[in-house]
């Protein structure tokens, strides 16, 4: 697994700018996403810069209809003490993410249950892959959800992305989207309904992956501060790296 790093996960968007201290990403299809604008620093910004980069920011965005601002720090590098104290002080929130990889056969094999049932998406189940995602989506609000309709229609129609869909006792219970590279298949979006947690849904999910690409490496970023990370080290992943996360959301 060397060689690879946070730049193997896939991110929409174009950069529009770019220079020797970071790579400006823009996705003016989808406006409200906010991985998908955002600035990625190459080296780590002194106070005075991040202002700076931030008021640049600021200003494309509103210039945009856009409320937020992203900004990711460079891999493997934690923010200055200077840094964070000024975060705090501009009501910035920020966190870390964690890069983590598996070879296929490195997977714990799981017990068949016959409850589960896990299914590549096709035009039979599409709706319920949709109406499924469409209830998580909600969580970030109504034109969120519906734009992202939009993108899964379009993800479907793409080679490079598998969407997937797992069933409890016939009903729709969780999904997930790999997409597929040269070398790896990133695991992205995985989720289970908060009703049917704790049945192990979600390590089916990603043994169906697993199975699908024995050849590939699997990979995927999981919140640094958050629960699933310990699931995933538990299953056997690497950690591979980690990158520090600086988001604000203005009031409309």
């Amino acid at each position: 697994m060397n060689g690879i790093t946070f730049r193997n996960i896939y991110k929409q968007g174009k950069v529009v700018a770019e220079n020797e201290r970071y790579r400006h990403v823009h996705f003016s299809d989808f406006l409200l996403l906010y991985d998908g604008n955002f600035i990625e620093f190459k080296t780590i910004p002194s106070v005075e810069e991040f202002q700076k980069v931030a008021a640049y920011l600021r200003d494309y965005h509103l210039r945009n209809g856009q409320n937020h601002v992203k900004f990711y720090l460079p891999e493997n590098v934690a923010p200055s003490s200077e840094l964070v104290e000024y975060f705090q002080k501009a009501e910035y929130d920020s966190g870390f993410l964690e890069l983590y990889g598996i070879r296929p056969h490195e997977f714990p094999r799981i017990e068949h249950n016959e409850d589960i049932r896990v299914q590549r998406v096709t035009k039979a189940n599409f709706n319920q892959y949709l109406a499924l995602q469409y209830d998580q989506d909600l969580a970030y609000g109504e034109a969120f959800a519906n734009r992202k309709v939009d993108i899964h229609k379009e993800n479907y129609s793409k080679d490079k992305v598998i969407q997937i869909l797992a069933f409890y006792k016939g009903e729709p219970a969780g999904a997930v989207d790999s997409i597929v590279n040269d070398d790896t298949v990133e695991i992205d979006g995985l989720f289970t309904i908060e009703l049917y947690r704790n049945k192990g849904i979600a390590s089916r999910l990603q043994q169906f992956v697993m199975e699908q690409f024995k050849d590939k490496t699997v990979i995927l970023v999981a919140d640094g501060e958050d629960t699933p990370r310990d699931m995933y080290q538990k299953q056997n992943y690497s950690y591979l790296g980690f990158q520090y996360e600086v988001l604000k959301i203005y009031p409309n």
